[in-house]
């Protein structure tokens, strides 16, 4: 039971997979422009990927570089910034050593300022702790002073018992937006007052210029307070709000904001000497226009050659198709035996294809007129055979006088014939060797010493008539050889000659060592002498010489070389 259940499992196995064979089989059966296609498509599809592949790791590095250059335009904000406030504490503590800081000569203090910050942009305020303005070198010396426009910081600045740098706020002496730095100083009376220099927030546009950042870009100073400094946007005023209020307090990088349902690719910098932000954004879709202009580029190239491909794969596929349905209309015509003539394709293989095609037709034309030749010459040579035989039966009947000795001539005759008719066959088309049919009608008359047989002549082929005729002529001189010549003692030869002309074949059959008398073999005329006489003289057009010897017969033959008796690769020496 186990031995049957495997074989079942083998032979399910077995056509199961043919089954799959057959189904793959069916479903590949496409049109030439399918393959074609699919060729295309495994060159374009992996150079396409690899093309998306390498765009995006290009993007990628293209973006470091972008945020690189982002970080490094911030940073070049942020000590621009940082080397003006720098300065500006630099002036007040210049300012804070001379001893002119005195409320009882503030006069003097006025004037030592105004010549320091003449070529200045920014002017100096002092502010006591109530928060009253003492000196401010924007307006003159005596004008009324208004309170200060930023008490918290100016409060926050007497605490810290250091240099403050305030947010941006709204100057009332000034009429504009203005930041402020302060330095806190005590007289020696216990006294403490703030210098401070004021400067206008416009001032500080040198830093956040177009040029140094990259195109579609822009960039502000922002205060702790989250209000805009400085912007080079326009539409982003001083002292507004900055409009990216998810922006952390202190962040230092480059990261994605989302603000009223739109993406921002924003960059920061924290300056610790102003406790400012310098921030630069711009839109995500400005930031991703050159990703997906290259990638629509690149899609858009992709689409233009894949169709010019397919195109031309198809109009490849449609030569094609209609090389191979004309090749199969000539292959139809080819086998309903039909000339085909080569045809010219744009395809060499396609035009190799029909040229072997016309070849074929044409060897087939000429086989087939070669077997309609043979069919004539096979019912010519039947009827010739049967004329023979009908000669070779009323010699043997004249020539004997019982049925035995009849019946042996007529069989002897008849397998000669064969032999010649044999011999016809197997070299038909080269023509039949004359010394291979002289040994093939003589063989059965050679004696026990095959040297008294001598051939010799020049390397001959005959044509199929001329063999068969000749070929009979000589079993019939070999016949009566043996009757009543040179073969009918032990001591006879026989001597074949030949020779090959431009005019004439001459054959020459010589007899030496016969016990006969030339009296007898004169006046015998037996079949032998009626082939050689009628059928040479009637079919070959042969001339006949006979001599009679004391020692045996010699015939002369002479054959003229005419060119419808020619046959092929008959030699000429």
């Amino acid at each position: 039971m186990t031995g049957v259940s495997e074989k079942e499992r083998e032979v399910s196995s077995s056509g199961g997979l043919q089954a799959v064979a057959a189904f793959i089989g069916q479903y590949l059966r496409r049109p030439f422009s399918f393959y074609l296609i699919s060729l295309l498509s495994i060159a374009i599809v992996p150079s396409f990927i690899f093309s998306l592949v390498i765009l995006k790791r290009s993007l990628d590095a293209q973006e470091q570089v972008v945020t690189s250059l982002l970080r490094a335009s911030t940073g070049s904000v942020t000590r621009i910034v940082e080397r003006e406030v720098e300065g500006m504490l630099t002036t007040l503590r210049v300012l804070s050593t001379s001893s002119a800081v005195d409320l009882r000569d503030m006069r003097a203090f006025y004037d030592r300022a105004s010549i320091a910050l003449a070529d200045a942009d920014s002017y100096l305020v002092v502010i006591d702790r109530n928060h009253n303005q003492r000196l401010n070198t924007r307006l003159p010396f005596g004008n009324p002073l208004a309170r200060a426009s930023d008490p918290e910081s100016v409060e926050l600045a007497f605490k810290s018992k250091g240099p403050l740098v305030s947010g941006v706020f709204f100057g009332n002496a000034d009429g504009r937006w203005v930041f402020n730095v302060y330095l806190p100083v005590r007289l020696a009376s216990g006294e403490e007052y703030l210098l401070g220099l004021t400067q206008d927030a416009a001032g500080m546009a040198k830093a956040v210029n177009r040029s140094t950042l990259s195109p579609g870009w822009s960039a502000a100073l922002v205060d702790g307070q989250g209000r805009v400094i400085v912007s080079s946007d326009v539409s982003v005023k001083s002292g507004d709000r900055f409009f990216l209020g998810k922006l952390p307090a202190i962040s230092i990088g480059v990261s994605n904001i989302s603000e009223n349902g739109r993406d921002y690719r924003v960059a920061t910098e924290f300056s610790v000497v102003t406790g400012w932000r310098i921030v630069a954004w711009a839109p995500r879709e400005t930031v991703d226009a050159p990703m997906l202009w290259s990638f629509l580029w690149l899609s858009l190239g992709a689409i233009i050659f894949a169709s010019i491909a397919v195109a031309g794969s198809l109009t490849i596929a449609r030569l094609l198709s209609q090389g191979v349905k004309l090749l199969a209309s000539d292959a139809r015509r080819l086998g309903a035996g039909e000339p085909i003539e080569p045809r010219r394709y744009m395809i060499t293989e396609v035009e190799a294809v029909s040229a072997a095609l016309a070849r074929a037709a044409a060897v087939r034309t000429k086989a087939e007129g070669e077997i309609r030749f043979l069919m004539r010459e096979v019912a010519h040579r039947s009827k010739n055979q049967l004329t023979v035989i009908q000669s070779m039966l009323n010699q043997s009947a004249y020539s004997t006088e019982d049925a035995p000795e009849f019946a042996e001539a007529f069989r002897k005759r008849i397998a000669g014939l064969a032999r010649s008719t044999d011999l016809m066959l197997a070299n038909a088309a080269l023509g039949v060797d004359f010394r291979e049919l002289a040994e093939n009608q003589l063989q059965p008359f050679t004696p026990d010493d095959p040297h008294r047989i001598v051939l010799a002549g020049p390397p001959l082929r005959l044509d199929t008539q001329m063999a068969q005729t000749l070929g009979m002529a000589l079993h019939e001189l070999a016949t009566n050889a043996i009757k009543h010549g040179a073969l009918a003692n032990g001591t006879g030869i026989i001597r074949l000659e030949w020779s090959v002309s431009r005019e004439a074949i001459a054959i020459r059959w010589r007899e030496e060592g016969a016990d006969i008398a030339p009296t007898e073999a004169t006046s015998r005329r037996g079949f032998g002498t009626v082939v050689l006489e009628r059928m040479l003289g009637m079919a070959l057009h042969a001339e006949l010489e006979r001599k009679m010897h004391p020692d045996g017969i010699e015939w002369h033959i002479r054959i003229p070389r005419e060119s419808d008796r020619k046959a092929p690769g008959e030699a000429a020496s």
